[in-house]
């Protein structure tokens, strides 16, 4: 009799086991488990859907949130952005590097590696490792990156409603909010061709900073001090936090408010529980589409103007 999966068993700590959680914050799986694990990857194909773990499964669900999937889906849109903030001879005034690219490549700059191509060869590269450690299978479809797109757009839009929400609801005991912020740490950019390319910046680079690395590292030092579940919710909400502080740092940063601060962290929860479940692609799609959205498409109170009266 096949050893039953680990997927319908909780672990040592009472929380029962997603992949998705092994992903991103490691797995508490034992030798055995890993044994029995392989063994099973060796049946035939009659017990393929009952056997194999969700990386090994072709639904759409499971290969969109992989590595090879989120490397692809991402591709041209680092591409638009690194050849964009390079060939738009932007004025000093008028910089086009989203703020957490302008941090990550200072820092890199500190340490010897001033090469522009660097950050993001190094994005890459970690995609393929990533796909090559965790042994998932090489698989992708056009069919998958527009499932990608599709997804990306929708949750960006449901974090404009969210925002859209919290401001009615902001309203109903304070002054009114002109409009909702963008998630982008803000750049002193002001044609919509330079906005844009920064918004594909901060779906990148943000993600790859706060969700990305700051995430797990989070997570692995409050793995320290607590349990599994503890440390993933503090890991997810203190990421978010800061997420949300670094939007009011440097000169260029926004003037700090309460609805502004407090909308930002939902919205690294958001994106924080996105990256946890969807994968890294989902999660930079959604963020860029956010931004894209509120910063150049959609009309300030956007829920106010559907919802006001006709003439």
């Amino acid at each position: 009799m096949a050893p039953s999966s680990r997927a319908n068993r909780p672990n040592e700590n009472g929380w029962f086991w997603s992949e998705a959680d092994s992903m991103w914050f490691g797995s508490d799986e034992r030798v055995d488990d890993r044994y029995d694990r392989d063994r099973r990857y060796q049946g035939d194909d009659r017990d393929y859907e009952r056997n194999f773990e969700d990386r090994y499964r072709d639904e759409y669900w499971y290969v969109s949130r992989q590595p090879l999937a989120s490397l692809l889906f991402v591709l041209p849109l680092l591409a638009a952005y690194e050849l964009g903030a390079h060939y738009i001879r932007s004025a000093p005034e008028e910089p086009v590097r989203n703020g957490a690219d302008y941090w990550i490549r200072s820092t890199l700059q500190q340490v010897g590696f001033e090469q522009p191509w660097f950050l993001p060869v190094v994005l890459l590269v970690g995609l393929l490792f990533w796909q090559l450690a965790g042994g998932y299978r090489w698989r992708a479809s056009l069919g998958t990156l527009f499932g990608m797109l599709s997804e990306s757009v929708v949750y960006g839009m449901c974090l404009v409603f969210l925002g859209e929400a919290q401001s009615i609801l902001v309203d109903q005991y304070h002054a009114s909010y002109e409009t909702i912020p963008t998630a982008a740490i803000p750049v002193p950019t002001t044609t919509e061709m330079t906005r844009a390319i920064s918004f594909l910046g901060a779906g990148i680079y943000e993600e790859l900073l706060f969700r990305a690395a700051l995430l797990p590292a989070m997570f692995g030092f409050l793995r320290l001090f607590f349990d599994r579940g503890p440390a993933i919710f503090l890991a997810v909400v203190g990421s978010s936090l800061l997420f949300s502080a670094a939007h009011y740092v440097g000169p260029a940063g926004d003037t700090y408010d309460t609805f502004g601060f407090a909308f930002r962290a939902m919205a690294g929860i958001f994106f924080a529980t996105l990256m946890v479940n969807r994968g890294l692609g989902i999660t930079v799609g959604a963020h860029a589409a956010y931004d894209i959205l509120v910063g150049l498409m959609l009309p300030a109170n956007l829920m106010q103007t559907w919802l006001a009266p006709g003439p």
